[in-house]
Order: C-alpha cells, then sequence, then structure tokens
C-alpha cells in the first residue's frame, strides 16, 4: 500500500489500537476513542501531544520511570484551554505556541460509585486528546497534588511511539498527531 492510501484510509482502520475498546481497571473504566468530540460537560481531563517547534514530541518522565504526554484533570469551574495552559507549566514547563487541534476522546464509564471527584460528571466522562505547538521555557512546577515530573524531553516522533509502545494505543496516537502537525 502507497502512503498516500494509507493516509486517505479511515484512522480507525490504521490505528486498531488507539480505537479498540480499552478497560483501564485503575479507574473500573471502559473506554472508546473516537474522532467525534463530546460534550464539554463530559470532558475531566485534557491530554496533549506538544511538538516543539521543530517537531519533537515532548514527554514527561515521572519519579517511578513511567513517560506520559503532559496534561491532567480539569478543576471544578476550569475551560478546556485553562487546564491545558495549567497542565503543561506544571509537568512539562511549557506553554502554547498555537491553538490545541484536538484529535479526539476517549469516552468512558465508571463502574465506581462515585466520581474521582465531586464535581465531575458519574459516571460518564470523557479524557480530551489534541496536539499544538509548544516552546519548553522552564522547570515543570511539580504541585504537591500531581506527578513528581523528573525529567522533560523532546525526542522525535518514532522515539515518543517507543518509549510509550507499552500502551500501544498511546504510540497510535503520536503517530495520527504527527500526520496531522506534518511530521
Amino acid at each position: 500500500m502507497t502512503e498516500t492510501a494509507e493516509l486517505s484510509s479511515q484512522p480507525e482502520d490504521r490505528f486498531p489500537a488507539l480505537f479498540a475498546p480499552q478497560r483501564w481497571e485503575w479507574g473500573g473504566i471502559d473506554a472508546q476513542f473516537a474522532v467525534v468530540l463530546p460534550p464539554d460537560e463530559l470532558i475531566t481531563n485534557i491530554h496533549l501531544i506538544g511538538f516543539t517547534p521543530n517537531g519533537r514530541v515532548v514527554l514527561c518522565r515521572d519519579a517511578k520511570n513511567h513517560w506520559f504526554l503532559p496534561g491532567g484533570t480539569r478543576e471544578s469551574g476550569e475551560s478546556v484551554r485553562d487546564c491545558l495552559v495549567r497542565e503543561l507549566r506544571e509537568e512539562a514547563g511549557a506553554r502554547l505556541l498555537g491553538e490545541p487541534v484536538w484529535l479526539g476522546a476517549h469516552r468512558a464509564v465508571t463502574d465506581r460509585p462515585v466520581p474521582y471527584r465531586p464535581w465531575q460528571p458519574h459516571p460518564e466522562k470523557a479524557w480530551l486528546w489534541g496536539w499544538a505547538e509548544v516552546l519548553v521555557d522552564t522547570a515543570p512546577t511539580n504541585p504537591d497534588d500531581g506527578e513528581e515530573v523528573v525529567e522533560v524531553r523532546a525526542v522525535t516522533v518514532a522515539e515518543a511511539a517507543a518509549l510509550l509502545e507499552h500502551e500501544g494505543w498511546r504510540a497510535e496516537l503520536i503517530t495520527l498527531a504527527a500526520e496531522q502537525y506534518g511530521g
């Protein structure tokens, strides 16, 4: 298959792990990714594939040696953009250089009896995923209630996919973002 034919096929066909139903045991959550964006009131978490101006992907490493994409839980009354700006600073020491492009979201249902945070929708919720150009210009702020980020690294798309390949769908998400970004 040619590269042009691959890019013209549906993302569901090219990224089967990303679009497959998932069970996230840590939260008692059944989730599935879709490119249709959820209503704002369902969005509890926002995450970003941040591209540096030279096309590298910004990843964070926590004290447990776990690599991840910056993002996190939306606070009560916080807009999607404000959450994204805050999480980028806290985890990556980065700031947006342009508007985010939303790739889609994991629509999720939890079997837990109460929401993770009292203001969150329950039992249905959504994790929003996007990409944007960012600049890492300071150290992560590492608030007390967040992950302890010990390293922020800008890597190639292939390196980012490899560092996150233990969760194959995240590697596919990075590849999808890179296609749109032009990487």
